[in-house]
């Protein structure tokens, strides 16, 4: 179709941009004009696509549209309007002039808020569900029949900014589009609206902003929210108008600690804490706010009410003054309509909008060594000189959030300086191990040490499980509403996706992962690990039990779940940070507290995990983190008495020492992910390059340093000469480097010891028979390289058929042709119960192979495909229990059935 698009924002762009995509034509786009000489983000990109862009300050005057306007529209001709975001009135005129009329944009539910702040008035009427319509315009403006509506959960701390952000925004522009498509396809309903229902409530200004104290909690919590950010809800302190930002319900019933704050007409006075101010409804239930401005701008964060005046100014060295200057040159190119920046020119004063924000953070990351401000920074410091000095607090490690002070090993590398804790974590402290004993951590791309990291001993273990069991029972984290936890878990995650390139630097030169895989999965899936799990911080829930026994009074059964209290975690050398995540969000979203201990060769990013936790706000004893042997600190996890639940990932005999002490000792929940010889079977009418390109994967991924790794590839007569020489193929072409290189395919083994014991496994194979065709041998270049390695004709019986590799090793074995449950028998035939995998084009054998091969992961047509919510875990020796998706939460759980009668 050939359309207008009319209106403005990225919100615009990104709708014209997806329209374009679709392949229909834009004749026109219609937008405002430019602001202090900068364009409309619609406006640029239609530019730069040569697309006929018009920019005009009206439509109408004195209510009539302007002939000259009308007469450009009608020119391009289109077919179809699409108002995504329209600021501007449109007359009748050009809104029924395409032959499909006009389609808008909505944020709001139909006829529910009519009007421009309808997502305000979501929040302020307290809404469960919120969400967008695009419909049909009419002289109403948002009257029109109705197209669709898509419709969203609204949380009790949502804000305009989170609903727009995780719905309003991406699923708008999605439905925005759809919408266009039903018009194309001629399947576009006109639902009319009805009239019940509907509300129509002005645009908010200031003046109509003030809080109403004499109402409950949450309705004075949904009105600050619904005016955040703009208008701004405000009251009356201290003789001037102080505006609120940042709400948040207080679930706890117990009165914080703080400075009084009287304010005028409020049930009594609010309280100044170290979380911000608390305020009270007439109801005598509590919320809580972040932020507070003053009537000439400033913005604070309101635990400082009481310090603002107080603080006292940085004098600045020379080469912070050079820095000050350079800042103003930043300032004078933002904010290019003021003559001169002074000390005392207001950002916001001055012009600036939320996208200046976001370039003004930018730009001081470029040019601060990496500085990394936040959005709120700025609305705090909004004139010139208190901005300058809150950079140079930050700069020098002044500001509250750095109160820690940690002893870093620094390394430039990767083209940044990563700074790496090397000592435990106890009870939210870095400190050196009993007896101060440590180790070196070697890089295995050249054999070099890192650092020195500090060596756990068993009072050490003692020490941080006595600080877990305190943060649990006694803690801020025992008490915590789950919401708020996973508020924590959340920040957690974000400061980790802050710092996933130095995460991913770490991983690659403490583990010889390669740099890309380490960013992409080692780094990526545990942010997102994280995530997944924060969410279900408040949707652990029990359920009701109708039972007998009860005549002639009546029961109600009903059973909760709850954490468990002291976790023990062991985690693998091979995804440090993942499997770190894995367990840990589990643990942590379940309400556990937990005592990590993680692999002595590969401790760097665990300690590097605890010191985020640090700026996350996690109270203090609810992780640490305990480099050090397994035979020492992991033994002594397994025989605490006070730990009352063991993680483990790493090898079946380890395992089962483990599952002995753990029973022994107190007889703890233990859940293990143990050791795997994951059969592949490809079959002769699979697709070959999937199954050459999938099968290296299932091997040399991580450089075979992977759980799930395929241990024994069973290939169907017909194919295998053909597979192996597309495989040989493909390992020529392999680079094998320094895992920082960005071409690198394959980088060192973890260690010299697993590397010697590839040289051994591979020599071994050699000796019973199988047949090497590529690699088997070490790299002679400096680090521990092994070369990528193919056997072929592997019978059996050969040890190398049986025992896991863990490494670069791909072992083939012949099977007849058609032979189904013969090659079953053969992969089954295995203590072992990981993973497993199966190439067909033909479906019906696919389910069936999947159905009899006996692992807990069965990947058809792909492998190494693992989410965040889908249960992880082996059968037979592979294993106990599961990570990631719901039911890991049922390892760090236990429940409660509670009976009651009346």
């Amino acid at each position: 179709m050939k359309i207008a698009v009319i209106g403005q924002s990225l919100f615009g762009q990104e709708v014209y941009k997806e329209l374009r995509k679709e392949g229909h034509t834009i004749v026109g786009v219609f937008t405002v004009p430019d602001k202090d000489g900068k364009a409309d983000p619609l406006a640029t990109e239609a530019e730069n696509d040569g697309v006929p862009v018009f920019k005009f300050p009206r439509w109408r005057l004195k209510g009539k549209a302007i002939a000259e306007v009308l007469n450009q529209y009608r020119a391009v001709g289109p077919e179809l309007n699409v108002m995504p975001f329209c600021s501007q009135f449109i007359p009748m005129e050009a809104i029924d002039f395409p032959k499909h009329g006009s389609i808008i944009y909505h944020p709001s539910l139909l006829p529910r808020h009519r009007g421009a702040s309808a997502i305000n008035w979501t929040l302020i009427h307290g809404d469960k569900k919120g969400g967008f319509t695009v419909f049909w315009a009419d002289e109403g403006l948002d009257t029109g029949p109705i197209l669709l509506q898509r419709e969203c959960e609204v949380y009790p701390d949502d804000t305009v900014n989170t609903i727009y952000k995780k719905f309003l925004f991406p699923e708008g522009i999605k439905g925005t589009v759809d919408a266009v498509r039903l018009i194309a396809e001629g399947k576009a309903p006109r639902i009319i609206q009805p009239e019940e229902g509907a509300t129509y409530e002005g645009i908010q200004k200031k003046d109509n902003a003030k809080i109403n104290w004499d109402q409950p909690a949450e309705a004075i919590h949904n009105w600050i929210r619904g005016n955040d950010k703009v208008p701004g809800a405000w009251a009356e302190v201290d003789g001037q108008k102080v505006t609120f930002y940042g709400s948040s319900l207080v679930d706890n019933d117990t009165t914080p600690n703080g400075q009084p704050l009287e304010i005028p007409g409020a049930s009594k006075p609010g309280l100044v804490t170290k979380n911000g101010l608390v305020l009270f409804g007439n109801d005598g239930k509590p919320l809580i706010v972040r932020n507070l401005q003053f009537e000439d701008g400033k913005m604070i964060a309101a635990s400082q009410y009481f310090k603002a005046a107080e603080s006292t100014t940085v004098e600045l060295t020379e080469e912070e003054r050079s820095f000050a200057e350079e800042m103003r040159v930043v300032w004078k190119g933002i904010l290019s309509n003021v003559e001169e920046i002074e000390d005392l020119t207001d950002f916001f004063k001055s012009g600036a909008a939320s996208m200046d924000v976001v370039r003004l953070v930018e730009e001081v990351k470029l040019r601060g060594s990496g500085l990394q401000l936040q959005n709120e920074d700025v609305y705090m410091a909004t004139t010139f000189q208190e901005f300058i000095q809150m950079l140079v607090r930050k700069l020098r490690g002044e500001d509250e959030e750095e109160e820690m002070v940690i002893d870093y090993a620094e390394r430039n590398v990767n083209n940044m300086m990563v700074r790496m804790p090397h000592q435990l974590f106890i009870n939210g402290q870095f400190v050196d191990a009993e007896g101060g004993k440590t180790y070196q951590t070697i890089n295995p791309n050249d054999g070099t040490a890192i650092c020195s990291v500090s060596l756990a001993q068993v009072s050490d273990v003692d020490k941080a499980v006595a600080a877990a069991k305190e943060a649990f029972e006694n803690g801020e984290w025992g008490k915590m509403n789950p919401r708020d936890r996973g508020r924590l878990i959340y920040k957690l995650a974000d400061l980790m996706e802050e710092h996933q390139e130095e995460l991913a630097t770490i991983e690659s030169i403490d583990s010889g992962a390669v740099y890309t895989l380490a960013l992409k999965t080692h780094i990526g899936m545990s942010i997102q690990t994280f995530r997944y799990f924060a969410g279900w911080c408040d949707k652990i829930q029990g359920c009701t039990i109708p039972i007998n026994q009860a005549r002639p009074n009546r029961n109600l059964t009903f059973t909760k779940r709850e954490p468990i209290g002291v976790c023990a975690i062991v985690i693998p050398w091979n995804y440090p940070l993942m499997m770190l995540a894995w367990k840990t969000a589990a643990c942590l979203a379940a309400g556990n507290t937990v005592v990590l201990k993680p692999a002595q060769v590969t401790p760097l990013t665990a300690l590097k995990f605890a010191a985020l936790t640090l700026k996350a706000g996690i109270p203090k004893g609810v992780v640490n983190i305990l480099p050090g042997a397994g035979s020492l600190v992991g033994q002594r996890m397994s025989d605490h008495p006070d730990i009352r639940k063991l993680g483990f990932t790493g090898s079946t005999p380890i395992g089962k020492q483990i599952m002995k002490s753990c029973a022994l000792s107190n007889v703890k929940k233990v859940s293990l992910e143990l050791g795997g010889k994951s059969p592949l079977i490809i079959f002769s009418d699979c697709d070959m390059d999937k199954a050459v390109r999938m099968g290296m994967s299932s091997v040399f991924f991580n450089k075979g340093e992977n759980c799930i790794a395929a241990g024994r590839l069973f290939v169907e007569e017909s194919i295998h000469d053909l597979f192996v020489k597309r495989v040989v193929e493909e390992v020529k072409k392999m680079k094998t480097g320094d895992p920082l290189d960005r071409a690198t395919d394959h980088g060192p083994q973890n260690h010299k010891a697993h590397l010697d014991k590839l040289v051994q496994y591979s020599q071994v194979g050699q000796k019973e028979g199988a047949t090497l065709v590529c690699g088997g041998k070490q790299v002679p270049r400096p680090g521990f390289f092994f070369e990528p390695t193919v056997f072929t004709n592997v019978e059996d019986h050969m040890y190398i058929a049986k025992e896991e590799s863990f490494g670069p090793i791909m072992i083939i074995s012949k099977f007849k042709e058609g032979d189904v449950d013969g090659v079953l028998k053969r992969a089954n035939d295995t203590e072992f119960g990981l993973a497993s995998g199966v190439f067909t084009r033909d479906i019906n054998k696919a389910m069936y192979v999947s159905e009899k091969l006996q692992a807990g992961t069965v990947f058809v047509n792909t492998y190494n495909k693992t989410d965040v919510a889908s249960p992880f875990g082996g059968f037979k020796q592979s294993g106990i229990g599961k990570d990631l998706g719901e039911e890991a939460l049922n390892e760090y759980l236990k429940t409660k059935a509670v009976t009651i009668e009346y």
